[in-house]
């Protein structure tokens, strides 16, 4: 912590050495003309207070006292809502009920400012299955959780509180068989993301909207906003998936290896928004199919047991949204995050500005959270985001929205960059036109070049191996290769699989982690058998992260047959073997970033306000 204090000191110099000679010129008529949220000793007064450059806006006047980032001008409009209405959808007759059918309807609370009549206003929307969703008051279950009526703690309040004073409208959303919305809860599927695309559209044909609708949310929440935009509405303008996953499959499976939690991912979502009454006595093919495709392809990759049906294909959302999607969207995830991994968001910031969808985007080191959430973020732990704390909390996040939302939705100032603002390990934050970094430097080394223990992996082996450490600090930065070469054992088994964790090893600090089935060696979601005593090429690729590696320090590498939160392979027992020699490496993406590089920037300080309420 000590170094990156002292990181982030040389920082704060480097840029104050920078503006000095404004400051001195313009302190005057800063002090006399600005008032609440501007800018402290900044040479330029041209802004408003929501388009403050990202390298300035660790200067501003911000209120640090709530739980959550707060903007810097309240807005002047009073608010009434919520009211309630029924869209009606009309669904493909694959995705009809059967059972009790009904008309598929969704059901949209709705919050509006008190703008003067025939003013249009834009809407900003959050669409999930948890309204009313839970234990049904059954002992040991607990109560459901409020409707979609009340506004929920991660979205709804915030925006009601932050957003709708400026005038725009919200609405709250439940997706088909939660809440009051009718239907099957087709998780994920052709049905739900059909319900969503309507209930958007439907918002943005009102009488009292401008046409223009924006979804945020995180979890799936976020994976709801992908689904709108496959086959979009002309409505939906932007949308803001926080930790949204792109695909279910794409969720649950990391090249290949399994999370323990796909084999009743379904179960318990239709379990958790089942009434005992007659009108969810309805069943959907998905119902059943669901349920069954994570056993068959955790069992029979490679032998059809992964491709029997469309059901991974229906839920993969984002070559949808490459190929249909003509709006905007902003990426925020943590590189922490072990419920949707950051995989999600990169390369998709790539793809989807080289497909002309203008993206922009935010990773920290913290988990599944929001970026302004400092109560949340200081119960980290060490080598899982703790080192970043504090200056991991982004309470400049309501800013960056509503310069955001302001553009896409009202048309209002200019268009934000396409950047991603990426945090060290330590703590410190740079903006990137493109991540991982166009001008990054691979530095490959052959395991014959590193100390190795081990020659393979099963339930009761592992090996790992240690590179030297470099003569100056590196900056690595993206995704993080290990082509891995391994020999299948003589017993007929399909599969195999290896989990490996990236150390500091002078410090023992945890980097990053890899995980990969053999039978999906070649990356990605294409399986493809394995013979007994053969030799392939593993083509790891880790997490995205983003680490500062000391002078000096070695890399550590351990592999193991599963890691955190992933089941061991169906050839667990006979494992396979390991050659950590020339035939396999390890790639590193590194960048250099000297601490005077305009690549970096500060957040606001919220943590030196001794008003603040996270109390650091």
């Amino acid at each position: 912590m000590a170094e990156a204090d002292e990181r982030r000191e040389l920082l704060r110099l480097n840029l104050a050495l920078g503006a000095t000679i404004g400051v001195v010129i313009l302190f005057i008529v800063l002090a006399s003309v600005w008032g609440s949220g501007a800018v402290q000793n900044s040479d330029d007064a041209k802004y408003s207070w929501w388009e403050v450059p990202l390298q300035d806006r660790h200067k501003m006047d911000l209120d640090f006292t709530g739980s959550r980032s707060q903007l810097p001008v309240n807005g002047t409009y009073n608010w009434t809502g919520p009211t309630e209405h029924f869209v009606e959808v009309d669904l493909p007759a694959s995705e009809q009920d059967v059972g009790y059918p009904e008309p598929a309807l969704m059901h949209v609370a709705l919050w509006m400012p008190d703008v003067p009549e025939g003013q249009e206003v834009p809407v900003i929307a959050t669409v999930h299955p948890y309204y009313d969703f839970g234990g049904e008051g059954a002992p040991g279950a607990g109560d459901d959780s409020n409707p979609n009526t009340v506004p929920d703690a991660g979205v709804g309040a915030w925006v009601l509180d932050q957003f709708v004073p400026h005038g725009f409208a919200f609405a709250q959303i439940s997706t088909f068989g939660t809440g009051k919305s009718t239907h099957c809860q087709d998780v994920k599927g052709l049905g739900e993301q059909t319900g969503i695309q309507a209930a958007v559209h439907w918002l943005g044909e009102q009488e009292w909207s401008n046409g223009n609708v924006g979804l945020m949310g995180k979890s799936y929440a976020g994976t709801t906003n992908w689904e709108a935009a496959q086959n979009p509405s002309e409505h939906l303008k932007t949308i803001v998936p926080i930790s949204g996953s792109i695909g279910v499959q794409q969720m649950f499976y990391r090249n290949g290896s399994s999370e323990a939690r796909a084999m009743l991912y379904d179960v318990l979502y239709e379990g958790a928004t089942t009434d005992p009454t007659e009108d969810d006595m309805r069943m959907c093919s998905d119902d059943i199919i669901g349920p069954i495709s994570p056993f068959t392809t955790w069992v029979g990759a490679g032998m059809g047991g992964d491709q029997w049906n469309d059901y991974w294909d229906e839920r993969y959302h984002l070559q949808d949204v490459l190929d249909n999607y003509e709006g905007s969207v902003y990426l925020v995830w943590g590189f922490q995050d072990w419920n949707v991994d950051p995989y999600h968001a990169f390369p998709t910031f790539g793809l989807l500005n080289d497909a002309g969808i203008h993206t922009r985007a935010i990773i920290g080191q913290w988990a599944h959270n929001y970026p302004d959430q400092p109560d949340r973020h200081n119960g980290l732990s060490s080598g899982y985001g703790a080192e970043a704390y504090p200056n991991m909390s982004r309470m400049d996040w309501a800013i960056e929205l509503y310069n955001w939302f302001n553009y896409y939705l009202k048309d209002i100032g200019e268009e934000p960059a396409p950047l991603a603002q990426v945090q060290t390990n330590d703590g410190n934050w740079h903006a990137e036109e493109t991540w991982p970094p166009d001008d990054k430097e691979w530095v490959k080394i052959t395991l014959d070049e590193a100390e190795s223990t081990g020659g393979s992996v099963s339930s009761t082996a592992s090996a790992s191996f240690t590179v030297a450490g470099f003569e100056e600090e590196v900056h690595i930065s993206g995704l993080p290769t290990l082509h891995l070469s391994v020999n299948s054992p003589w017993v007929p088994c399909n599969g195999g699989q290896v989990f490996a964790t990236m150390f500091d090893d002078e410090t023992g600090l945890r980097l990053g982690h890899a995980t990969m089935d053999l039978r999906y060696r070649d990356g990605g979601y294409e399986a493809n058998a394995v013979a007994p005593g053969q030799t392939y090429l593993m083509l790891m690729e880790f997490n995205p992260l983003d680490v500062i590696l000391p002078a000096g320090h070695a890399i550590r590498v351990d592999l193991t047959e599963s890691g955190e939160d992933y089941l061991p392979s169906p050839c667990a027992a006979t494992g396979i073997g390991v050659s950590l020699d020339e035939s396999s490496e390890l790639g590193l993406p590194l960048i250099d970033r000297p601490v005077d590089d305009d690549h970096w920037f500060l957040a606001p300080p919220w943590w030196e306000d001794p008003n603040n309420v996270a109390g650091v």
